[in-house]
């Protein structure tokens, strides 16, 4: 039978070489012709080519590398060549997952023709992981000192954004420095201007929406730069908070403000917000749009106005409540010293959302009827016990939490396996000392962190099933929540996930609610 070979190319950016953004590389070429030739070589029939431009060895998301999985898992194919072991991942979690543990289990040989890897040798397995191992350390250390560069470019006051801030535009003669953007800039005095002379974040909104002024990223888009734009209704639009980050925002009157998020870890682009003290803030590097006095006028107005109402009590519904048109959440407001929930969507533009209001007394009113009639359900029929869902989110972090803990302590008894077979080598001769020190440390330690992951993971682990455990009193929990007089803030926080609140109905007082529970 003639074996079929899936070869996969990949160019990253430090190797790139183009002409067009449309062109293949010579990389990339001279990675096809070498693989297709030794293919030919060996007698394969060719069954595809997959490429991947413009990534690194560490993104999953990699669109032909995640196709090949795909073909791969379906046995459509029966060799997977590469140039390098790297180029298929440089991360050592995906070649035990993939080439030590899924290939062989779904009969596909994985070859590199450089790094000399074959899963048909069984002998040359250690060097894979060493491999791995090497290609690890090579991200972890990449990402660090890319760090170190950014961090000090950073303290430096160099701006290293891919975008500039609306309003601004990068300097074409010096690299890191941010000139006015004049067209976007009038946007933002005039802005601040509004907001000093009394105007809301919401009726500044719908001012710039009715001129038919484009929000900070239709405008990115609409001058040519590569920006993702957000494929969502009313995406084009301002909203409340673009005004309100627009407003505290202090690369306006000429500081850099930079390292307000930061990565979660080098193996993934996901990021996390940073506390206020670890950003990098760098007085006076660029001219100002806002003058200080502007400036310190809208930032003591803002101080004014966020003070929360009922003495500084966070609102009963607060961050709960939802449009049920839109989905945007509701904000307050208080008259004649009633509060209100209301979405302010329907404010930003004419047509932007029809709108959903409610007084929050009648919402309290509602959730506490609900809360009953569900009590009144519940106790009357247990075996409704039975088919109340309260635990599904629970159970599914329980069974992710269990897989991982498998596969790292799969990983784990490879590593220790791989310590003994290291030391039959150096006792038989087949290494050196040094060599066996050397090798045996790099995988204590890696099976050391391991085990720190596994013990970390099985605290995850006990805590889940505690939460479980007090779920599974759930006839406790509706017990002590029925005949209630009022909500408090922690009640609504316990019980409830989220509120959908529609438009009242026309010609009734009746506003449609859909209650999400946290049970």
């Amino acid at each position: 039978m003639n074996m079929k070979v899936a070869i996969y190319c990949r160019l990253s950016e430090e190797d790139r070489n183009k002409q067009f953004e449309t062109d293949d590389s010579n990389s990339i070429q001279n990675q096809k012709a070498m693989l297709l030739q030794y293919a030919m070589e060996q007698g394969w029939e060719l069954y595809n080519i997959y490429s991947d431009d413009d990534y690194t060895g560490s993104d999953r998301r990699r669109p032909e590398f995640n196709r090949l999985l795909k073909d791969a898992e379906q046995h459509r194919f029966d060799i997977i060549l590469c140039k390098t072991q790297s180029r298929f991942t440089r991360e050592l979690e995906l070649v035990e997952k993939y080439i030590h543990g899924l290939f062989p289990i779904w009969g596909i040989r994985f070859i590199s023709i450089v790094d000399n890897a074959d899963t048909a040798n069984k002998g040359n397995k250690k060097s894979r992981q060493i491999n791995g191992l090497v290609n690890e350390w090579y991200l972890e250390d990449m990402s660090e000192n890319i760090r170190s560069v950014l961090t000090n470019r950073r303290k430096n006051g160099f701006h290293i954004g891919a975008f500039a801030l609306y309003g601004y535009k990068k300097d074409p003669d010096q690299k890191g420095h941010l000139i006015i953007d004049e067209e976007a800039a009038a946007v933002v005095r005039e802005v601040f201007t509004l907001f000093s002379q009394g105007y809301g974040k919401t009726a500044i909104a719908r001012m710039l929406n009715d001129r038919g002024i484009p929000n900070p990223t239709e405008y990115k888009r609409l001058h040519g730069l590569r920006y993702q734009q957000p494929k969502t209704k009313n995406s084009t639009l301002w909203k409340y908070f673009a005004i309100s980050d627009m407003l505290i925002n202090e690369i306006y009157i000429g500081n850099m403000v930079q390292g307000k998020y930061g990565s979660i870890s080098y193996k993934t682009k996901q990021n996390k917000p940073r506390p206020k003290s670890e950003w990098y803030i760098v007085e006076g590097t660029h001219e100002p749009i806002i003058d200080r006095e502007l400036w310190d006028k809208v930032q003591a107005l803002i101080a004014q106005r966020a003070k929360p109402f009922d003495v500084g009590t966070i609102g009963l519904f607060a961050r709960k409540a939802r449009c049920a048109n839109c989905g945007y959440t509701m904000r307050s407001s208080k008259n004649h010293n009633k509060h209100y929930l209301q979405c302010s969507n329907r404010h930003v533009a004419k047509d932007a959302c029809i709108g959903s209001f409610i007084s929050v007394d009648k919402l309290e009113r509602m959730v506490i009827d609900e809360i009953n009639k569900l009590a009144a359900e519940y106790l009357d029929k247990d075996e409704l016990e039975q088919n109340i869902e309260f635990c599904d989110n629970l159970q599914g972090q329980k069974k992710r939490l269990l897989s991982d803990i498998a596969v790292y302590e799969k990983k784990v008894a490879e590593f220790s396996k791989g310590i003994q077979e290291l030391y039959m080598d150096k006792v038989k001769g087949l290494i050196s000392e040094s060599d066996y020190v050397e090798m045996s440390k790099d995988f204590t330690t890696e099976r050391d962190r391991l085990e720190r992951v596994i013990a970390d993971g099985e605290k995850q682990l006990a805590e889940i099933e505690e939460k479980i455990a007090v779920g599974d009193n759930r006839r406790q929990i509706i017990e002590q929540y029925s005949n209630l007089e009022h909500l408090t803030r922690e009640i609504v926080e316990i019980l409830i996930d989220y509120i959908s609140v529609g438009k009242r109905i026309p010609g009734t007082r009746d506003v449609p609610i859909e209650i999400h529970w946290n049970f």
